[in-house]
């Protein structure tokens, strides 16, 4: 008798033991709780897009603008839009203004790596110099500085 209970109380310690176990995995598999992190978000960095025009403008025609974007941060930064801001003429010229030339939006939704120094835009623009009633002499032999914008 005494090999029997021995035998039953060691059943159930194993049994005791492995539900113990089982118990324990059970907790830690579907065990919840919470946590809080904290993270900085990075600032964004700026791109100088540059543009470059074929010679030869004239009032109702218009030229290519090809771009290139500059990018001197660690990061890569996208360019999603480049716009006009305005054109400047040389100061000998100076009667010849912005008014005189429009450009569309130009879509690029480009990705400029980091460090970029010349990245060619996928798009190019389209400056039109505007044929107005106006005299528009003034412009004529103006070296051109265009201020472009992207986002």
């Amino acid at each position: 008798m005494h090999r029997i209970n021995r035998r039953k109380r060691l059943v159930a310690f194993i049994a005791v033991a492995a539900l113990a176990i089982a118990g324990a995995a059970v907790a830690f598999w579907t065990g919840s709780g919470s946590g809080s992190g904290e993270a900085q978000v990075g600032t964004s960095g700026t791109v100088t897009v540059t543009g470059t025009i074929q010679q030869g403008i004239a009032p109702g025609t218009n030229r290519d603008v090809s771009f290139t974007a500059a990018n001197a941060t660690d990061s890569p930064i996208q360019v999603t839009t480049v716009r006009l801001v305005s054109v400047q003429a040389d100061a000998e010229h100076s009667a010849c203004t912005t008014d005189d030339f429009t450009m569309e939006n130009v879509t690029e939704n480009h990705e400029v790596p980091a460090n970029a120094t010349a990245e060619a835009l996928p798009n190019a623009g389209t400056l039109v110099f505007r044929n107005t009633a106006e005299n528009q002499d003034a412009c004529k032999g103006a070296t051109l500085t265009l201020t472009l914008a992207s986002s």
